[in-house]
């Protein structure tokens, strides 16, 4: 006798639904030590209910107290990467992060054109948080030629607004400026990020359009445990725009995740431990310290 027919999928069941649930693109590096790179990326996008796909840069072996070692990947196979997932998955969103070389720039920047993998978000990565270089110095102009252009929102922290515009960003007002000159180099959005200034009480960051400003604020933490926050921000942005969000609300929705991903930092390792993505998903739940629920940090 031939076996029942299974039942029919639970139009509940997540895989289940009828609509086709938003796609987002990382091309960026690696970090073994889980806390960014692709692997913020993924978790990004996962939080925020984005389905992600990856296409990886370079290889680094790094931990939280440091990067010891970097391969690059072969940049046409960084390219094949790209084909492979926009012919079989589509893109809605696309986010890069560390491209480590000249041409692993200049083949993902024909990609993208290629493909108009757009929305883009482009987040500059130039050095991890112990300051290892991400970036070869002969790449930067390679970058502000050909990536940045593509930009729908760039995403650099002080350190890469001082680098990209060639002038220190110390203040509010030099944040503005440098939004300025940056935006004057073709993307749409300019964002930087000032988690890096300490003057301000707040962790703002400028949001320029071409016309107009806006900031971001949120409770400034006192932690070493933000490693991977670049990267995750850039992600949320692109998950965000890949979910059809306005960019002022993708960028919104964005420094929510890491604020809280700040507020509870992972202490692990010996150096800088990574952010923790997941926080927001477990603060709905109610999982996280001073709730009365579960606390998965607790013993």
């Amino acid at each position: 006798m031939a076996p029942p027919a299974p039942p029919s999928p639970d139009p509940k069941v997540f895989g289940a639904r009828p609509r086709r649930v938003p796609v987002a693109l990382a091309i960026a590096g690696s970090d073994s030590g889980g806390g960014a790179g692709v692997q913020a990326d993924l978790k990004a996008f996962a939080t925020l209910g984005v389905h992600g796909m990856s296409a990886i840069a370079a290889l680094t072996a790094q931990n939280t107290q440091g990067v010891f070692g970097v391969v690059e990947v072969d940049p046409q196979f960084v390219g094949q990467q790209i084909d492979v997932v926009v012919q079989d998955l589509g893109v809605d969103a696309t986010k890069t992060g560390m491209l480590a070389s000249a041409p692993i720039i200049e083949v993902v920047a024909a990609k993208i054109r290629e493909h108009n993998l757009r929305p883009l978000v482009v987040d500059p990565v130039m050095v991890a948080k112990g300051g290892d270089p991400l970036l070869h110095p002969d790449a930067m102009e390679v970058l502000r030629e050909t990536l940045i252009p593509l930009a729908t929102v760039i995403t650099p922290n002080l350190p890469e607004a001082e680098a990209i515009c060639q002038r220190p960003v110390n203040s509010l007002e030099e944040m503005h400026e440098a939004a300025r000159i940056i935006h004057d180099l073709g993307p749409q959005y300019v964002v930087v990020k000032g988690g890096h200034l300490v003057s301000e009480p707040d962790a703002v960051d400028v949001l320029f359009d071409g016309s107009t400003f806006q900031q971001f604020r949120r409770q400034r933490f006192e932690t070493p445990h933000t490693h991977g926050t670049g990267c995750m921000f850039a992600s949320a942005i692109a998950a965000g725009l890949a979910a059809r969000l306005s960019v002022p609300a993708a960028v919104d929705q964005a420094k929510d995740l890491v604020t809280e991903a700040v507020r509870y930092g992972l202490a692990l390792g010996r150096g800088r431990g990574p952010a923790n993505t997941l926080a927001i998903l477990y603060e709905r739940a109610g999982l996280l310290p001073g709730r009365e629920a579960y606390d998965p940090f607790s013993g």
